[in-house]
């Protein structure tokens, strides 16, 4: 059994944030929820995105930029009235070493990394301050568990949040308060996968916006602390690179990986 595997929440009624709402996972998301009875809070940066997508889910919208501190702390208090947090926004897409910025360095750690930490941090002392249950899911990647060439600061990211969602739900057994990391691996028609334009080798399989979306739904309900979203060689695959850093990259230079990265 998966651990911590118990039913700890009815999604029917809870009040649930999620962030990264406008991209195509997030929207899976909003969609699953919402059908299970969520009352949602979405947020993004792309208000006419999020309207529409309120309209077809009854959200409420909260336009917010997570590398904005000002932002953030909006979202940060809304959060705090939430049952559910879904750290679910993130920004991908590295530069070449010759062309990388102070400034994209910032806003990858600042987005995927700074922002899910406080966030989560927040809305746990928030719900241990009341003594209420709650549950956060953070939106990872098989990227936080192996290397690849032309993703060092999403690569950076996510090994790190995958770090503190792990070591978060250690520290939060036994308060009611649920602890989940989504890994996702090529995602179809939504996410890094497609915004990067990765050419994939033949025979490789993916997975699809709703297979990610159930997961979440899954890790609230079940309180499951790690889930994988991809088929079982790319799983393995990205298990073995993080055990063998030397082999994994010399399997990436054999297929031509950093090539194949739009």
């Amino acid at each position: 059994m998966p651990d911590g595997y118990r039913l700890v929440m009815d999604i029917s009624g809870k009040r649930v944030l999620l962030t990264g709402a406008s991209g195509g996972l997030g929207r899976a998301i909003a969609h699953e929820l919402a059908g299970k009875g969520a009352r949602l809070t979405i947020s993004a940066r792309n208000e006419v995105q999020l309207k529409e997508l309120a309209a077809e889910t009854g959200a409420e919208v909260l336009v917010a930029d997570l590398a904005d501190r000002a932002d953030l702390e909006r979202v940060i208090e809304a959060a705090k009235a939430c049952d559910v947090l879904i750290a679910n926004a993130g920004i991908g897409g590295d530069r070449s070493v010759e062309e990388m910025t102070p400034a994209q360095v910032d806003a990858a750690i600042d987005v995927n990394l700074r922002a899910p930490v406080m966030l989560a941090t927040e809305f746990s002392q928030a719900r241990l301050a009341e003594g209420r249950p709650g549950h956060i899911v953070f939106m990872g990647s098989l990227s936080g568990v192996t290397a690849s060439p032309r993703c060092r600061l999403y690569n950076a990211t996510k090994f790190g949040l995958r770090g503190f969602s792990l070591a978060l739900r250690q520290d939060l057994h036994g308060t009611g308060i649920g602890v989940s990391v989504v890994e996702p691996s090529f995602i179809r028609d939504a996410g890094m996968f497609v915004d990067s334009s990765i050419d994939l080798p033949a025979g490789v399989r993916t997975k699809s916006p709703e297979d990610v979306a159930k997961a979440v739904s899954r890790a609230i309900r079940r309180n499951e602390g790690e889930v994988f979203v991809a088929p079982v060689e790319l799983r393995l695959a990205a298990v073995l690179g993080g055990l063998a850093p030397r082999l994994s990259a010399t399997v990436h230079r054999l297929v031509g990986a950093a090539d194949r990265v739009g």
